[in-house]
């Protein structure tokens, strides 16, 4: 997959990167030449993002879901990822610690990005979540957890906030952290699964 030549990726940002995740420089020179390849201009679209995520989940429609992982990640809100964006997100999401991962989770809640989430915004990505989900697994799902209304339902009422209450971030990390079931409602995990599968396609 290319050698650790940087070509073109300045030592400035492989130092930062080498220090804000896991990679190595080989690793990160290598996941840069696979990068360039697949988006010459050297940032992701989202319509580029939202088609990774299409291809990952043929039977249901993640297309709302990229769109919020997406905004998430755009740090500088552009409209394009570029590579710094893409290595931060490709490791909080595979090898980030909790807290790390919980931060990037309440980011992607928090679609105004005001600093808070309220209910309808955690009805928001809960949904997008579901579209997610085949019809098929739907049908797996405990009877308090079966629809997207539902499932909001137990996270808003886990967190004993009133209907129009807003979660800070801290409130939002600490409550997750100590109830795993709210850790696997929040469906964070996603992104992971697509980002494993995209380093098996490129491998």
């Amino acid at each position: 997959m290319g050698n650790s030549k940087s070509g073109g990726l300045s030592q400035d940002l492989l130092d930062d990167l080498k220090l804000n995740t896991k990679y190595s420089e080989e690793e990160l020179c290598a996941w840069y030449h696979t990068f360039l390849k697949e988006c010459p201009s050297g940032r992701i679209s989202k319509e580029q993002f939202e088609s990774i995520y299409a291809s990952f989940f043929p039977d249901a429609d993640p297309k709302a879901y990229a769109q919020h992982v997406f905004r998430s990640f755009d740090s500088n809100s552009d409209g394009t990822l570029d590579f710094k964006e893409y290595i931060v997100a490709l490791h909080l999401t595979s090898s980030g610690n909790t807290v790390q991962k919980l931060e990037w989770a309440f980011a992607l809640y928090d679609v105004d990005r005001n600093g808070t989430i309220s209910k309808n915004e955690i009805q928001e990505i809960v949904k997008s979540i579901f579209n997610m989900i085949s019809k098929e697994d739907q049908k797996y799902l405990p009877d308090d957890e079966n629809t997207p209304e539902k499932r909001a339902e137990k996270i808003w009422d886990f967190f004993g906030k009133k209907e129009n209450d807003k979660i800070t971030e801290g409130e939002f990390i600490q409550g997750v952290m100590e109830n795993k079931d709210i850790l696997r409602l929040i469906q964070f995990d996603k992104p992971q699964k697509v980002q494993e599968r995209l380093k098996e396609k490129k491998q």
